[in-house]
C-alpha cells in the first residue's frame, strides 16, 4: 500500500475473519447509502463479509469525514483508503485486492445498489457452497432514474448491458462488468487487471477474455441497479476517453474482438471519407432531444464506432 494513502479501519475489522472482501472504488461520489444498505445484512452474515472502500483522489476532505464517521459505526469490518490523487480504474482495483482479507473478492461500483434485501447473504452462501472462480450478479435499472435526460443510456443499458443470466451464460466472457462481480482471489493473483488501461472502459472486458480461458465464469441472478445513468453528452466523454482502451484490447485479443459488433462498424467507418464531420453528426444526432431514443441511441453507438476507428 503507498504511504500516500490514508487508512481508516473501524473498530469491527480487528479480529474478524471475513470469508469475503467486498471492494468499492469511487471517484467524486458518495458511497454512503450503498454502505448503509449493505450495512443493514451485517446480522445475516454474520461475520463473513468485511468491506474495503477506495477513494480514488476525490479529494473531498468533509467527504471523507463523513465516511470515517459512518464505518466507525457499522457492524461489517470495514476500511476506507483515500487517495490524493486519481490513479484509475484498474490500479484501483488492484489496489483493493490487496487491501482485501477474504479469500472471494467482490467488486461492487459505488453507483450500484442491491435489488433486494438478501444482497450480501446470497453472494456469501454461494461463497461457502460453492466457492466459484468467478460469478457475475447481473445489473438492473429497476431503482434507476427515469429522467428524460437519461433516456437514451437507459434504451442503451437495458440492451446490452441488463441480459438475463441465462443468456450472459451462453457468452460468459462477454458479460462481465466489475460492478457487481466476484472473483477468488487465486484466480484474482492469477490474473490482475492491466494497469496499462487509463480513463473509462473495457479493463474489466479484456480482463474477463484472459481469465475465460484458464478459469469456470457462472452467471446468476444476484443483480443491483446501475444507478450512475449519463446524460448523452457525459456518455460521449466517456466513449472518447475510451478509445485508447479499446484499441489496447483489440490488439490483445484480436480472434475474440473482431467479433463485436463495435469492431466491425469502427472496420467499416473507417475507410469513410470526412470520418471526422461523420462523427460530429452523430454526436449532434444523439444530443437532439427530439428524435426518438432509439434513434439517439444508435446515433451514438455509432459515434462510439466512428471515435473507435481512429483507434484499430
Amino acid at each position: 500500500m503507498s504511504e500516500r494513502a490514508q487508512i481508516t479501519d473501524n473498530p469491527a475489522r480487528k479480529g474478524s475473519r471475513p470469508a469475503m472482501s467486498v471492494l468499492v472504488p469511487f471517484l467524486r461520489d458518495d458511497p454512503s447509502e450503498l454502505l448503509a444498505l449493505l450495512e443493514s445484512e451485517a446480522a445475516s452474515v454474520d461475520g463473513a463479509v468485511e468491506i474495503v472502500i477506495l477513494d480514488d483522489g476525490t479529494a473531498d476532505p468533509a467527504l471523507t469525514e463523513r465516511l470515517i464517521s459512518q464505518i466507525t459505526t457499522m457492524a461489517l469490518p470495514a476500511r476506507l483508503i483515500t487517495l490524493p490523487s486519481n490513479e484509475g480504474r484498474a490500479i484501483g482495483r488492484n489496489r483493493l485486492a490487496a487491501a482485501a482479507r477474504g479469500a472471494s473478492l467482490l467488486f461492487l461500483d459505488s453507483d450500484m445498489r442491491p435489488d433486494h434485501p438478501h444482497f450480501l447473504r446470497d453472494w456469501a452462501e454461494l461463497v461457502a457452497r460453492d466457492n466459484p472462480a468467478v460469478a457475475f450478479g447481473g445489473f438492473s435499472l429497476k431503482q434507476a432514474s427515469t429522467d428524460a435526460r437519461f433516456s437514451v443510456h437507459r434504451a442503451m443499458a437495458a440492451k446490452s448491458e441488463c441480459v438475463p443470466f441465462e443468456a450472459r451464460a451462453k457468452q460468459p466472457e462477454k458479460y462481465v462488468y466489475t460492478s457487481n462481480l466476484l472473483v477468488r482471489r487465486d484466480v484474482f493473483e492469477a490474473e490482475a487487471f492491466d494497469s496499462g488501461f487509463t480513463g473509462w472502459g473495457w479493463e474489466d472486458v479484456e480482463w474477463a477474455m484472459r481469465v475465460s480461458r484458464r478459469f469456470s465464469v457462472i452467471h446468476l441472478d444476484n443483480a443491483a441497479t446501475h444507478m450512475g445513468l449519463d446524460t448523452v453528452p457525459a456518455l460521449a466523454r466517456k466513449y472518447e476517453q475510451s478509445a485508447p482502451n479499446f484499441a489496447r484490447m483489440a490488439a490483445r485479443h484480436p480472434e475474440i474482438v473482431a467479433a463485436y459488433p463495435s469492431y466491425k462498424a469502427a472496420k467499416l467507418l473507417k475507410s469513410l471519407p470526412g470520418l471526422p464531420w461523420l462523427r460530429h453528426r452523430l454526436r449532434a444526432a444523439a444530443e437532439f432531444p427530439w428524435l426518438p431514443v432509439a434513434a439517439r441511441a444508435f446515433s451514438l453507438r455509432l459515434y462510439r464506432a466512428a471515435l473507435y476507428a481512429e483507434a484499430v
